[in-house]
C-alpha cells in the first residue's frame, strides 16, 4: 500500500524539554490544521537526559501524525535537524524549536509563502529582546564577520525556524559534512527566498541549553565552514612581522654605523621571543582546527545513530538512516 505524502513535516529537535512539548502540541496541532495542509510532525529526541522521550512516546499514542526519534546519544542540534528532515516524508518541511520561542501559528504565513512560489520561507526575528545582552552583542559581531569574509549572507535576524519545499531538502541532504553550520547551509543552497518577521518567544519552561564555550564552539564551525580567511590571514600577519623585521634590521644596522654596537638588552629579546613563538602557535592552532575537521571528515563514520524510533508504525529501530531517494 502506498502512503500519500504529507504536505507539511515539521521537524522538531529536543533536547531536555519534557515540560513543554505538550503545550507544544497543543498548539501546533490546530496550527497546522488551520493552514489547511496534511501534515506530520517528526520530533528527533537528541539523548536527552530528562523525560523527554517518555513524554513524545505519550505524544506519538495520542497523536498519529506524530512521530519521534532517539538518539543513541546527544549529537548536537544541527545533526538532530538533518535526521529530522532524513525522515521527512512532506513536499514541504518546516524546521522548529522544542521551547516555543517559535510560534506554532506563524506556519501559515510559511505555507502562504511557498504556495506563492518560494521555497525556502525563512522567520525573521523582529528583536533578541529576549536574549541576554551580552550573547546579542556577540551574535552581531559574529554575523558582520561572517557577512564580511564568510562565502555567504546570511539575511538579518533568520535562523532555523523556516520552511524548505522539497527541492531545498534535497539540496540539504546531499551536504552530509559533519561540522554543520545550518544557517549557513540555508543560505549557501539558494532558492527563492522570502523573510516572514515574527515575535521570538519567551521560553515555556527551563533554560536555553546553548551555553557561552557551546556558541563559541558553534561561531567556529560556521566561520570555518564558510571561509578560509583564518587560513589566509596569517599570509598576511607573516608579511607584516617580516617587513617589520625588515625595517628594524635596516634601522639597526644605520644605527649601528653611526654610533656603534650598543649592549643588547635582555627584555626586549625575551619579550621578541615570547611574540614570535605565540604567533606561531596561534598560527599552528589554526591549521589544527581545518585539520581536525579535515580529519573527522574522512573517518566517515555515520552523522548520528537511532536507538528507537517511535509512532509511524516503526519501534525499536536502531543504526544509521542513509538520505531519502525518491527516485
Amino acid at each position: 500500500m502506498t502512503i500519500r505524502s504529507p504536505d507539511i513535516s515539521v521537524v522538531i529537535p529536543v533536547f531536555n524539554e519534557a515540560a513543554n512539548l505538550r503545550p507544544l502540541g497543543a498548539r501546533l496541532v490546530p496550527a497546522l490544521e488551520g493552514a489547511g495542509v496534511t501534515f506530520e510532525a517528526i520530533f528527533v529526541d537528541d539523548g536527552s537526559h530528562d523525560e523527554s522521550l517518555d513524554e513524545l512516546r505519550a505524544l506519538c499514542a495520542a497523536e498519529p501524525r506524530f512521530r519521534a526519534l532517539s538518539f543513541s546519544r546527544n549529537f548536537g542540534k544541527e545533526v538532530a535537524i538533518a535526521a529530522g528532515l532524513d525522515h521527512a516524508r512532506g513536499r514541504a518541511a518546516v524546521i522548529m524549536d522544542s521551547d516555543l520561542q517559535h510560534p506554532p501559528e506563524v506556519i501559515a504565513q510559511f505555507v502562504e509563502k511557498w504556495r506563492e512560489g518560494y521555497k525556502n520561507v525563512y522567520g525573521q526575528r523582529a528583536d533578541r529582546a529576549t536574549d541576554p545582552k551580552m550573547r546579542t552583542v556577540f551574535t552581531e559581531l559574529f554575523y558582520h564577520v561572517l557577512e564580511k569574509f564568510g562565502d555567504v549572507s546570511l539575511p538579518s535576524g533568520a535562523g532555523d525556524f523556516r520552511l524548505l519545499d522539497r527541492q531545498a531538502v534535497d539540496a540539504l541532504l546531499s551536504m552530509r559534512e559533519r561540522a554543520r553550520f545550518n544557517k549557513g547551509l540555508y543560505a549557501w543552497i539558494g532558492f527563492k527566498s522570502i523573510g516572514v518577521p515574527f515575535e521570538v518567544e519567551s521560553r515555556a519552561s527551563g533554560q536555553s541549553k546553548f551555553n557561552f564555550a557551546r556558541l563559541v564552539r558553534f561561531a567556529l564551525d560556521g566561520l570555518m565552514s564558510f571561509s578560509s580567511i583564518p587560513l589566509k590571514v596569517w599570509t598576511w600577519v607573516g608579511l607584516a612581522i617580516s617587513g617589520f623585521a625588515l625595517t628594524m634590521a635596516a634601522y639597526y644596522f644605520v644605527r649601528t654605523m653611526l654610533f656603534g654596537v650598543d649592549t643588547p638588552g635582555f627584555p626586549s629579546l625575551i619579550v621578541s621571543i615570547a611574540f614570535f613563538s605565540g604567533v606561531q602557535l596561534i598560527s599552528l592552532g589554526v591549521l589544527g582546527e581545518y585539520i581536525a575537521r579535515i580529519f573527522n571528515e574522512v573517518k566517515g563514520r555515520p552523522l548520528y545513530l537511532v536507538a528507537e524510533e517511535v509512532g509511524g508504525g516503526e519501534t525499536g529501530a536502531s543504526g544509521t538512516i542513509e538520505p531519502r531517494d525518491d527516485g
